[in-house]
């Protein structure tokens, strides 16, 4: 939360509180949604395009397209880096870490999952990006970097 707000905010324990419930009771109504297609289908693995599915039935079809060319350039560069980083060899386990990682960036931090991925939030949700550096085209809904967002959808956002 603190990388979206201005480094001077002060951000209320009810207000972290309130925002982990939030996102525990999202994550939850769309896993549920998911789980539910896989259960129908006599799966036992949930998988993205699972999520991707539930996310767009439930109405967040915004989110769900983004998410969805998240996935295919996440997918693109873990098969670049080949299958064989993420296996275990004859003197234990390889540098690739657990399949799915993200590899680390500087300072033993995680980088962006992608080429061309922001660094981080901030980058992304600073109030203070040009709406005209952003390519909204690729997601299908117009810029928002300085609109009020009513959370409603529709046309009127």
């Amino acid at each position: 939360m603190k990388l979206a707000l201005p480094d001077n905010a002060k951000i209320a324990k009810e207000a972290k509180e309130c925002m982990q419930e939030c996102v525990s009771e999202f994550i939850s109504f769309i896993t549920s949604e998911a789980s539910e297609k896989c259960q129908q289908e006599k799966r036992k693995t949930v998988n993205g395009e699972d999520i991707l599915f539930a996310m767009t039935s439930l109405g967040f079809e915004n989110y769900a397209e983004a998410l969805k060319i998240y996935l295919s350039k996440y997918r693109e560069t873990q098969s670049a880096r080949g299958e064989h980083q993420n296996r275990p060899t004859s003197s234990g386990y390889g540098t690739g870490g657990p399949v799915g990682a993200v590899g680390a960036g500087p300072g033993g931090r995680p980088g962006p999952p992608f080429d061309g991925a922001p660094e981080s939030a901030n980058s992304m949700m600073n109030p203070g990006l040009d709406s005209a550096e952003q390519d909204t085209a690729a997601y299908g809904y117009p810029p928002m970097v300085g609109q009020h967002h009513n959370g409603t959808g529709g046309d009127t956002y």
